[in-house]
């Protein structure tokens, strides 16, 4: 029996392929040929749509030629992005690249196209022309030009750091919201009292990045054998071949290793489905990528720390605990899964970025601005972890800027970076 963690790794994989999908569109336009070539035995077709064996061959020709021109041309385009994204994004977000529906949609739609007009072409003889499927094809080509126009648009468009960053925020949010709702019923306060008695490790079989837990599978387990998971890792967390995984208290049996194995999926590298730290993670790749002497774009990291800003507003104002405990529902502690806090999720956002950022003007007044709204805008118990970033953002200024002028302009917050106009400045904590 398969278990969760392959199903998952499974899913991922479809998730990420660009084969998949396009390989349906072939074996469809091959069925739709069948169908077509069956309905022209009827003689109901108008007269316009006729057409001679001639003519048939050579429009269904070129439109197989065009269809694999149109693969290469899609092909050689997603070769670009895999260059921009390596280059000048992250690498990280090639992830989430690879799952763009409308371009399986296109890759899928011309090898539809293909294999319909090629299926038709074999059985074109010379009293015996398949006149309903060349005017479908000619409706197919029609269809598959204007996917690609639309394809081309989002490419040229989305292509910019800033799109991207505003779609992996969303995603983040997204995915940060739907964490939070997860599992709340079966959420229980405070510190669990874990059961008495020996402590069971179970090990990693594997090395890999934790992508993912199956949380009701593993409290179902619990309640089976009567006792309390703890993972011992968060997810997102590299997790080296025989390391602990799951330290299972108390228990009337003792669980089977590989089952419980199975219900956590570790890859080559970190996911977005139960990660959304993953998002955060590839905005500030981006910015930092862009204040790297290759690049030196500071415009670009303001732009990224807009999204920032808004993906930590939304973190701020959700609950999160480094302990995630649920029960059963006799309230009885089964699973215990760490998680980020408040202050992990805000070094993340800002620490690297400070640190590559502290000798540019800008990117001192954008983090001050972000750093003063949070401040205004938070619930108390998440400011002081806030005070202390602008404490370090500073003494970086502090550090960096030896001019008494141009340390004053790099203390003052500017949400455009430079030219935003003059907020008040906020005196330095301490």
């Amino acid at each position: 029996m398969m278990s969760w963690a392959t199903a998952f790794r499974l899913r991922q994989y479809a998730k990420a392929s660009l084969w998949i999908v396009p390989l349906f569109g072939l074996v469809l336009g091959v069925l739709l040929a069948e169908c077509a070539a069956a309905a022209d035995v009827s003689d109901w077709l108008p007269a316009t749509w006729r057409y001679s064996a001639t003519t048939a061959s050579g429009v269904l020709s070129a439109i197989v030629g065009a269809m694999v021109a149109l693969l290469g041309f899609v092909v050689t385009i997603g070769v670009l992005v895999v260059q921009q994204a390596t280059g000048t994004l992250s690498p990280r977000y090639m992830r989430l690249w690879y799952r763009d529906r409308l371009q399986k949609a296109v890759l899928a739609t011309f090898a539809g196209t293909f294999a319909f007009a090629f299926s038709l072409l074999r059985s074109i003889e010379s009293d015996s022309v398949p006149d309903l499927g060349v005017t479908l094809a000619g409706l197919l080509v029609s269809v598959s030009l204007l996917l690609l126009l639309i394809y081309l648009s989002r490419f040229t468009h989305n292509l910019r750091p800033v799109a991207i960053a505003d779609m992996v925020g969303r995603m983040g949010e997204k995915i940060l919201t739907r964490a939070a709702r997860a599992g709340r019923s079966a959420l229980l306060d405070g510190e669990p009292a874990l059961p008495a008695g020996p402590v069971t490790r179970i090990l990693s079989e594997r090395g890999g990045a934790i992508q993912a837990f199956d949380v009701a599978g593993l409290t179902r387990a619990a309640v089976r054998h009567d006792c309390t998971f703890v993972v011992t890792h968060p997810v997102g967390d590299f997790v080296p071949p025989g390391a602990t995984l799951i330290d299972v208290h108390g228990g009337t049996s003792a669980p089977d290793p590989r089952r419980v194995t199975g219900l956590v999926a570790l890859g080559p590298e970190r996911t977005i489905e139960q990660d959304p730290g993953f998002a955060l993670r590839i905005l500030v790749d981006i910015a930092i990528r862009a204040l790297s002497p290759a690049v030196n774009d500071p415009t670009t990291a303001v732009q990224v720390l807009n999204h920032i800003e808004v993906f930590l507003h939304t973190v701020g104002r959700t609950e999160l605990r480094h302990r995630y405990v649920l029960g059963d529902d006799r309230g009885r502690p089964r699973l215990v899964v760490p998680g980020r806090g408040w202050e992990d999720y805000l070094q993340l956002a800002v620490t690297e970025i400070r640190e590559y950022g502290a000798k540019s003007p800008q990117i001192c007044r954008r983090l001050r601005a972000l750093l003063e709204c949070l401040l205004d805008t938070l619930p108390a118990d998440r400011l002081p972890v806030v005070r202390t970033e602008l404490e370090l953002l500073e003494e970086a200024v502090e550090r960096e800027f030896t001019d008494p002028v141009r340390r004053a302009t790099a203390r003052t917050g500017d949400r455009q970076g430079i030219g935003g106009g003059h907020r008040p400045q906020a005196a330095p904590s301490g």
